[in-house]
């Protein structure tokens, strides 16, 4: 196995930890630790593309197995915020439609011998997704100082920085899911012949 299939690998691996450290209250800094797994696993996500094509090491397990991992790892991101309440159940349901369809059209492609890396739009739902998780990542770990007593702040701050970070954090998880929608619309067009097609 190559270095950015690993690299791959390691992302899924990385994912029940980053969930575990979100989820655990009684943890300190546990969004922190959250939120630093997170990027790790986003870092692999840039590397093992680009070390793939620089030294033409890409595969078909690779084309197939990167957005796989992509999504595993938004989903519990995404699954672990609607538990939270910090999301409604109608954004993952958005996204898990999404991405089922497009798994879908890929695995029905593999049948006919082809198989469909991500597009444009793809990538860009994939980059929108991650700032939006880190942002309200690392929203919540500030506010988790500010509750705390770790980081002080005048009467009145935490009430305005709060209320400011979730506007910007909410229209960030909205240009994702419009990304989302948009990704999957042309993803489907794209690949129309292999479901028309299938047998």
């Amino acid at each position: 196995m190559n270095l950015p299939n690993k690299l791959t690998l390691l992302r899924i691996i990385l994912v029940p930890f980053f969930a575990a450290f979100l989820l655990l209250d009684g943890i300190p800094h546990h969004y922190l630790i959250a939120l630093i797994l997170f990027i790790v696993a986003s870092i692999t996500d840039m590397l093992d593309g680009k070390i793939a094509r620089k030294h033409n090491m890409v595969t078909d397990f690779g084309k197939f197995a990167d957005p796989l991992a992509d999504k595993i790892l938004v989903m519990a991101a995404f699954s672990c915020f609607v538990q939270q309440q910090i999301i409604g159940a109608a954004f993952l349901i958005i996204a898990l439609f999404r991405e089922f369809t497009v798994t879908s059209v890929r695995l029905v492609a593999a049948g006919s011998g082809k198989v469909v890396a991500a597009n444009m739009w793809g990538k860009a739902k994939t980059v929108s997704q991650m700032i939006a998780i880190i942002a309200v990542l690392a929203d919540l770990y500030l506010v988790e100082l500010f509750s705390n007593g770790i980081i002080t702040y005048p009467g009145g701050v935490l009430k305005d920085f709060v209320g400011a970070v979730n506007v910007v954090n909410t229209i960030l998880l909205w240009i994702t899911a419009v990304l989302t929608v948009i990704s999957g619309v042309v993803y489907i067009k794209d690949n129309f012949e292999f479901i028309k097609n299938a047998k």
